[in-house]
């Protein structure tokens, strides 16, 4: 049977289940279940599974492709500094008009045919944001006058070098091209950042598996200790050492231990599809969680701790591109109604003549030179208004960058003393299980020799379930921590080394 189909099925089970309650429908699933286990499971490990969520998972898709953004957005800009080639041909016009001509105060028709091309480079300078250009005109020209009845053809060509460069006024270049690094960045910055937080959402979500895998096996170990325990009930029933009511209480037990271990399944399977909906992974694929949950002492000494966040928390990069960002808003609003000119220079060759080859044979000279001045005189304090409020803007920026810091800070003391206070619960629970474990052990031989009821050995097997759980859950919400230390930090106390999330783009 193909596994996509039977998986469906399965859900669709699953919702009739929840709709009717029936009992012979909950042994229908877990028959499912069975043969669904016969298909070969992936067993996976958390880094396995971050590997994949970060390939896979919706966000990390959109912070990728606001990244991709970014990086094409820098190379445009580059590319845009180099020099410029640029080609526009006119094939033929054609015109033909009657004008007064005030010259010789006459009405007069002209005819006029022609075709040209006109190549370019283009050179910007970033050092000085000025344009250098090269550019050649060469065309053909034949014009025919009413006026004085004759008719002028033949070829041009008009060669120049020109500077245009901007005076009294930032450079736009080089603020465009620091903008778009800056964006770049601040991209990268945002792709980590989301990384580590999908490492945190992914951890937790996978030791949530676990611990429902847990909860299913603690149940069934339940579940199979009720078993024997009816067994012996059932025994000493038939052997008339026990009441009625005993077997009762037994049968009742069971079914609970039954029922518990039936819910754990179904909130096992649930939590496997959430997680694999979380990380991107096909629904129809089965896994297994292979956690290590083994726990070490790990020294943190928080003053170096502090040091690493402060130093390495890409958060506090990030506010510092905000303040950068807003510096260049404030250059950009103090050129506003600015005092600027702009100086235009041009040096060139022009010719003509019937014959192709004879365009240059009386080459003219031309030159020019341009300097044009923009004076603000009055406006009414727009310029000096808006250049406060972008200094607000500044300060506003430094006050959130100083406060970035303090809660940096304020969360690395938190999780360095709740990672004190797991240890110790950890070592608690951990004789907590200890003790929970022979004390069931000794009821039980107790119940067996007829000393103790099937309700007060419950309430044991219940109270060692409990204890199991609450070590796993111990052992997961220390490993959690440790997590949670590595991301404020940017330091893995575990393997004693910094962490360095912050990637580019291969090209």
């Amino acid at each position: 049977m193909d596994k996509k189909f039977m998986n469906a099925y399965i859900v669709m089970i699953m919702r009739h289940v929840m709709k009717r309650g029936n009992r012979i429908f909950l042994s229908l699933l877990f028959l499912m279940f069975y043969i669904i286990s016969a298909y070969p499971q992936k067993a996976m490990t958390l880094d396995e599974a971050l590997r994949v969520a970060e390939d896979n998972s919706p966000s990390m898709k959109r912070v990728r492709l606001n990244l991709v953004r970014s990086q094409e957005n820098l190379n445009a800009q580059n590319a845009a500094l180099k020099s410029q080639f640029s080609l526009s041909v006119n094939p033929i016009s054609y015109s033909q008009n009657r004008e007064f001509n005030d010259l010789i105060s006459e009405w007069n028709s002209t005819k006029t045919t022609e075709s040209y091309g006109l190549f370019t480079i283009a050179q910007p300078i970033v050092l000085t944001d000025a344009v250098v250009s090269l550019t050649n005109r060469f065309g053909y020209h034949d014009s025919y006058s009413e006026y004085s009845n004759k008719t002028t053809k033949g070829f041009s060509n008009r060669l120049s070098l020109n500077l245009d460069q901007p005076l009294f006024t930032y450079n736009r270049t080089k603020l465009q091209l620091k903008e778009l690094q800056l964006a770049l960045e601040n991209a990268q910055l945002n792709y980590a950042i989301q990384l580590l937080s999908l490492e945190r959402t992914v951890a937790q979500a996978f030791y949530g598996v676990y611990q429902q895998q847990q909860q299913l096996e603690i149940a069934k170990e339940a579940y199979d200790n009720m078993q024997k325990s009816y067994e012996v009930s059932k025994n000493k029933e038939e052997a008339g050492l026990v009441a009625r009511e005993e077997i009762f209480q037994a049968e009742l037990n069971l079914a609970s231990s039954k029922s518990d271990y039936e819910n754990n399944l179904v909130s096992f399977e649930n939590a496997k599809d959430e997680f694999k909906m979380l990380i991107g992974m096909s629904l129809y694929d089965d896994l297994a969680v292979l956690p290590n949950i083994e726990v070490d002492t790990v020294h943190v000494d928080i003053a170096f701790a502090i040091d690493q966040g402060l130093a390495n928390r890409m958060e506090l990069r990030q506010s510092q591109i905000s303040i950068e960002t807003s510096q260049f808003d404030l250059i950009q609003t103090k050129a506003m109604n600015e005092f600027k000119g702009s100086l235009s220079l041009s040096v060139g060759l022009f010719g003509d003549n019937e014959k192709f080859g004879n365009v240059y044979e009386s080459p003219t000279d031309n030159e020019s030179v341009s300097l044009g001045l923009s004076i603000p005189l009055w406006d009414w304090g727009e310029r000096k208004s808006r250049i406060k409020a972008t200094e607000a803007n500044i300060e506003s920026a430094n006050i959130s960058f100083e406060e970035e810091q303090n809660d940096i800070i304020l969360s690395i003391r938190k999780v360095y003393r709740n990672l004190s206070n797991l240890q110790n619960q950890i070592n608690i629970a951990r004789q907590n299980v200890t003790n929970a474990q022979l004390t069931y052990d000794l009821n039980l031989e107790r119940y067996r020799n007829g000393d103790l009821t099937g309700m007060d050995l419950s309430i044991y097997q219940n109270q060692l379930s409990q204890k199991q759980l609450t070590y796993t859950n111990s052992l997961i919400s220390y490993k959690l921590e440790l997590l949670n230390l590595k991301i404020q930090t940017l330091y893995d106390f575990e393997k004693k080394m910094p962490v360095t999330p912050v990637k580019t783009l291969d090209k």
